[in-house]
């Protein structure tokens, strides 16, 4: 048992961009990658944050990933973005849109950008967030690598799709963010339960027989469960034709794993709308987010999405992050000998 290491967000961003950066980054899209993978890590989403960095290693060392791959912005429409990631990490491809859209959004009242050649893109909260804090209402979603089956299938074809939402609100409170991947658990976690040996809850994956299975070797070889049956699935469906369809991008299916090195880029594909609610509002935006936090805390036992996410920044922020001892090594290993 290796004994947990004591890191500040500032070395532990500098340790992930080194690791990142060896592996074949530049040292911009290391940079960017690192940010995002630290930023998760301090809002308590480890599956997004630190334990990502030796995969997308790997995925720069053997070619699934350009980690030198420059984001290309091009403007298709009045307020229509079109961004090439290059096959590179998502992140510096997300910070090009995100600067073009916001200016974009707030002369056209709503703008839209969309990403193709992607890779995985972590958070999507954060994105949206990122959007609401710059006074815009915004929705992000993305697929990813198939997972979850047709409702009525036993084949997975779809991702776990993420999804999410973010709004300014008054008062100088952060924005209100809602994120949600579309399957009841994410696969990470049913691989993190095999490793472990454990079983997974009822309810979060069906065998290949399509029955459900509490086995994490099981739940692997067939599919994720829907948030919402039919409904959720419904929904990944949505999503899944925004994010591959409308951006020109690859299916669920067709996408390699982001979990080894087998197979191409997996050429994901991610959406961003923002919108401008002063206006559209009619300057009355504001005044009714008002109203909803009035309503709100007339409600003692109702909290808003998000103050769990909110504490666990603010507490990263003060005493850094408690990184497991075989994580930070297997980090380490990344650099060249001291």
């Amino acid at each position: 048992m290796v004994d947990p290491v004591q890191l500040s967000l500032g070395d532990a961003e500098a340790l992930a961009a080194a690791a990142l950066a060896h592996s074949g980054a530049s040292d911009a899209s290391a940079r960017a990658t690192a940010k995002a993978l630290v930023a998760a890590e301090a809002d308590g989403q480890a599956g997004h944050g630190l334990s990502r960095v030796s995969t997308y290693a790997l995925h720069a060392r053997c070619g699934k990933v350009d980690g030198r791959a420059v984001p290309r912005v091009e403007q298709v429409a009045a307020a229509a973005l079109r961004v090439d990631a290059g096959h590179g990490f998502a992140y510096p491809a997300i910070d090009a849109a995100i600067a073009a859209l916001v200016p974009l959004a707030r002369t056209s009242g709503i703008a839209v950008a969309v990403l193709h050649r992607s890779h995985h893109f972590g958070q999507a909260g954060a994105h949206a967030e990122r959007l609401a804090a710059a006074g815009l209402v915004g929705l992000v979603l993305g697929n990813t690598p198939k997972a979850m089956a047709l409702w009525g299938g036993r084949r997975p074809l779809l991702g776990t799709n993420p999804l999410a939402f973010a709004a300014p609100l008054t008062d100088s409170r952060a924005p209100l963010v809602i994120d949600l991947a579309l399957s009841v658990a994410a696969r990470g976690k049913i691989v993190a339960a095999q490793k472990a040996g454990e079983p997974i809850p009822e309810g979060w994956a069906v065998d290949a027989a399509g029955q459900p299975t509490t086995d994490p070797s099981a739940a692997l070889a067939g599919t994720l469960s829907p948030i919402g049956g039919a409904k959720g699935a419904a929904l990944a469906l949505m999503v899944e034709i925004l994010a591959a369809a409308v951006t020109g991008s690859a299916w669920g299916w067709e996408a390699s794993s982001f979990f080894d090195d087998q197979g191409g880029p997996p050429d994901m594909g991610q959406v961003l709308v923002a919108l401008d609610p002063g206006p559209l509002s009619g300057g009355a935006y504001a005044q009714r987010i008002g109203v909803l936090l009035d309503a709100i805390a007339d409600e003692p036992e109702v909290r808003l999405p998000g103050e769990r996410r909110l504490a666990l920044r603010a507490r990263a922020a003060r005493e850094g992050l408690t990184v497991p001892g075989e994580l930070h090594a297997a980090i380490r290993a990344l650099l060249p000998p001291a």
